[in-house]
This record gives structure tokens, C-alpha cells and sequence, in this order.
């Protein structure tokens, strides 16, 4: 029997199951498509996605084949206002924002999936499920599968967020969008976003790997019906352009996928359900506006895949995996608030808000310090899980190259010496595993004590020229777990932790 079926092979999923397979637990992976997508949809890595596609195995050349975004350039009624600098190298960030389809993204999962030796099967409508105390039975096109666990990650209209009963409130932001990828000459910057800003209308271009490609977004105008063809939203982004970029003799090479979507905000009402769970879409849908949704998915994965390896390996109790909703459900929360208030001022629903976006928001991101700082809060490297049940709230009392992290904080990418004398950096050698993280001298003691609870395959040893003799325990998302000197005070955490007195 496998020890968990996932519904969906988007990013959420497959990183989690690349995360689980990594760990040595059983994953089989079922999509009601009938292959893989080939269109682009969601476009972004923020430095986040990039790290943890890193930890994974699967970030392969990606950046290679990629854009790298320098700049969000925005014009208010036809004229440059502001240039947003993004991208740029700070002491958090060190990654550059990333523009790649999301069908190259799930294609270098799949490639790291098959590498972990686990294939997606398509053509598996997941039709419903039922779950016990032992696990979950799985009703699907061609037959029935019982799993010790099922994990959502199919999208906004999950099946299995309908099957377990869980609420998904919420509303709808604003009026539709259209969105078009095509082939065309367009005079702008290729390491730039550009936007255009009128009235309540928002239109923007960005740019895709090719030398031609982009894609181009624009608001549905009130005359159009609800269902459109790709020459009536190519027509209206064409009209778009021409009206905001004064760009009349655009011309078209070819159209590679075109789209109209609706903006909601909706969060559900829990993520776990006995033995289902939601994750990425299906527990959280908002606005695309910053690029943090599928950001937002991929680092639900991490957490949930190290949490449900020690549950499914019989490491930990279940009871860990409530920590996944604890964790997670802030952050989008805040991912949902912070999306629909820029949503709200960007395209200004209001007078008043189109007041304050043209004369105070838009000038304002211009001076380098809100630069910075809109930077760093969209990479999602600031998240934090140090208010969270698995957080102590103690320092590290290292010399990092930030202000020392708290338990719960995200340790730095610190450069690290191996066992057998090779360097690396910390957070190569996380993924599926734990680092024990040693200034200068190995302690073997803390080390045997980390074994205990999680396996000596799952957890290495790791030194550092921190002028300190404090020793951190870094989770695999890269989070720092625990710090301290004493074996016996990391049993006693590790023991609180997985809820359970393991010892072997």
C-alpha cells in the first residue's frame, strides 16, 4: 500500500512528492489530465521558489533558461513614473527574481520525480475518498486505491477539498483579465515588467524566454461576454497596447496561449482532515498580482513533506502534522491580504485610491530603501515560523551574516565544511535531510542525539567558522529547529517536537 497519494501533478504536488520520495516514503501522483500541460499559466520564481526548487534537486538550469527580472517599470496615464529595482543582491537576498513558464517548472520536477523513481499517472480523475483512523480509501477513474494519506494539491476546484468536507470561503477581488503569450517585436526593456496605469485600468508586458516572447495582461472591458475566443482577447490586448503604449502597429507573429481569469481571494477553512490534506491552490487562491502563489505553494510542500516523512516512517506522531496548518495558514493569510490590497491600489477601484497610488505609491518606489524593501518581502525569504507550536523562541547566538535567527527562522545559506573535509553550503545539503550545524569542532554527542529521533540517513553533520559554541539544528526547509549545547536538551526538543519518546 502506499503511504500517500497525491491528487495533482502541478508544482505544489510534484515538489512534494519529490520531497517524500527523497525521504524514502511511497508517493504515487494522479492527475485527471491526460499529460502535462504545455502552456505557461503562472510565470515567476521569486528567490523562495528558487531555493527550494534548490533543496529539491530540481532547479536544475532553470535560471539559464529563464529571464532575470532587473526592473518593474510603471507609467501613469502614458508617462514612466517609477523604475523598481528587483533582483538586485541585498544581505537576505543573494537570488535574482526568475521569469519561466510554470510547464518548465513542473517539466524539472517531473524530470527530479522520475530520477526519485516515481512516475505521475495520468488520465486519474480522482472521483472521491474516504478516510478512517487507518487511512484513506481513494475512488478513482479506473478503480479504487487505499493510502495511508491524501494530500490535495489539485487546484482551486480540488476534488479532494469537496471530498473531505473542508470549507473554502471567500470572494471575488475584481473584474476578469485577459492574458495572451505571443510572438512580437515590442520596444521595450527585456529585463523589465512594464506597466501601464490609467484610471482603473491596468495593462502590462512581460517578457518570456525567446527573444520575441511575451506575455501581455490587460482588464476585460464590460462589453465582453463570458466566454471568449483567442482572437477576441489577442483583439483586446492589441487595443490595450495601442491605448496605453501608444503602440498602434503592433503586429502579432503567433499566439501560443491565450486566457481570461477571474481574481478571488478564498483560503480554506483548514488544512488537514483527518488523514487528507490540502496544499498550494487548493487551500489558498488569490491575487496574481507580486507573483507569491505559486511561491506560496512550493514552500507548503517543503513544510509538509518533511512533517508527513517522520509520520509516515513512524518517527513522529500525527500529531506533528498539525503544525503544517499552524505554520502555513499565517502565511497565506497575509499572502491573501497584502495581494488584494495591492490589487485594490494598483488598478484603483476608487478616486481616492487612484489618488494615492499615482501621487504618493508609485513615486514612492523610486527611493531605494522601499525597494528594498518590497524586494525582500516578495522574495519570501522574511518568512518565519518563530510564533508557530515547533518554535522555542531562543537565539542562536551565532555571528550569521543577518541578526541571529530565533528557533522558527530561516538559517542563511551559510558556507560549510562535510564530515570528510569538502565545502559546501548549508542548504545544498538540506532537502530531505537535517543539518546538525557545528562551529568549528564536531560534536559527535548532539549529532548521535539528532540520529535518534530522525534517522542517521536523514541527518548531517555540518561545520561552520562561527566563533561560537552554540550548535544549530537546521530543518530540511532550512528553518532553524533548535539551538544549543546540551544532547540532552535536543532529545528533550526533538521528544516534544514529534510527539513521541523514540529513542531508536
Amino acid at each position: 500500500m502506499p503511504s500517500v497519494v497525491i491528487a495533482g501533478a502541478g508544482p505544489t504536488g510534484l515538489a512534494l512528492a519529490c520531497g517524500l520520495r527523497a525521504a524514502g516514503v511511497a508517493v504515487r501522483v494522479v492527475d485527471k489530465a491526460q499529460g502535462p500541460s504545455v502552456t505557461s499559466r503562472a510565470l515567476g520564481l521569486q528567490p523562495r521558489g528558487s531555493e527550494v526548487l534548490d533543496r529539491l534537486g530540481a532547479l536544475g538550469d532553470l535560471p539559464q533558461r529563464s529571464v532575470p527580472i532587473q526592473q518593474v517599470i510603471t507609467h501613469v496615464d502614458g508617462r514612466p513614473m517609477a523604475r523598481l529595482k528587483v533582483g538586485q543582491r541585498t544581505k537576505l537576498v543573494t537570488r535574482p527574481g526568475l521569469l519561466v513558464s510554470q510547464a518548465e517548472i513542473e517539466a524539472r520536477l517531473r524530470h527530479r520525480l522520475a530520477e526519485l523513481g516515481t512516475e505521475v499517472e495520468w488520465g486519474r480523475e480522482l472521483l472521491a475518498a474516504d478516510h478512517d483512523g487507518e487511512g484513506v480509501t481513494i475512488r478513482v477513474t479506473d478503480g479504487q486505491v487505499r493510502a495511508d494519506w491524501l494530500v490535495g494539491c489539485d487546484g482551486a476546484h480540488s476534488q479532494v477539498r469537496k471530498a473531505a468536507a473542508i470549507g473554502f470561503p471567500g470572494v471575488a477581488v475584481i473584474e476578469r483579465f485577459l492574458l495572451a503569450d505571443v510572438r512580437v517585436d515590442l520596444p521595450f526593456p527585456r529585463d523589465a515588467v512594464s506597466v501601464w496605469l490609467r484610471g482603473d485600468r491596468m495593462v502590462s508586458a512581460f517578457p518570456l524566454p525567446g527573444a520575441d516572447l511575451w506575455r501581455l495582461m490587460a482588464p476585460a472591458a464590460d462589453g465582453l461576454g463570458e466566454v471568449l475566443d483567442a482572437d477576441a482577447v489577442l483583439g483586446a490586448l492589441s487595443q490595450a497596447l495601442s491605448e496605453e503604449a501608444g503602440l498602434a502597429d503592433v503586429r502579432v507573429r503567433e499566439v501560443a496561449w491565450t486566457s481570461t481569469f477571474r481574481i478571488h481571494r478564498r483560503l480554506a477553512s483548514t488544512y488537514r482532515r483527518g488523514r487528507i490534506l490540502l496544499g498550494g491552490d487548493a487551500a489558498h487562491i488569490h491575487s496574481p498580482i507580486g507573483g507569491q502563489g505559486l511561491n506560496t505553494g512550493l514552500g507548503d510542500a517543503e513544510n509538509l513533506a518533511w512533517k508527513l516523512a517522520l509520520v509516515a516512517s513512524g518517527r513522529a506522531h500525527e500529531g506533528l502534522l498539525d503544525t503544517y496548518q499552524t505554520e502555513r495558514r499565517p502565511i497565506a493569510e497575509e499572502v491573501l491580504a497584502s495581494t488584494s490590497a495591492m490589487t485594490r491600489l494598483v488598478v484603483g477601484q476608487t478616486p481616492l485610491a487612484r489618488a494615492v497610488r499615482d501621487r504618493l505609491f508609485v513615486p514612492l518606489m523610486n527611493r531605494s530603501l522601499v525597494q528594498r524593501l518590497i524586494w525582500e518581502k516578495s522574495s519570501q525569504l522574511k518568512i518565519s515560523y518563530r510564533r508557530g507550536p515547533l518554535a522555542g523562541g531562543t537565539l542562536a547566538a551565532l555571528p550569521l551574516p543577518l541578526p541571529c535567527p530565533r528557533t522558527g527562522d530561516r538559517v542563511p545559506d551559510l558556507e560549510c565544511v562535510r564530515h570528510d573535509g569538502s565545502r559546501t553550503r548549508l542548504h545544498a545539503e538540506l532537502g530531505s535531510r537535517w543539518a546538525v550545524l557545528t562551529p568549528a569542532a564536531a560534536r559527535t554527542d548532539i549529532l548521535a542525539a539528532a540520529h535518534r529521533h530522525l534517522g542517521k540517513a536523514n541527518t548531517a553533520m555540518l561545520t561552520t567558522a562561527a566563533r561560537s559554541a552554540k550548535v544549530l539544528l537546521v530543518r530540511p526547509d532550512g528553518h532553524l529547529a533548535w539551538s544549543g549545547t546540551s544532547p540532552a536538551a535536543l532529545d528533550r526538543r526533538l521528544t516534544r517536537m514529534l510527539g513521541t519518546g523514540r529513542t531508536g
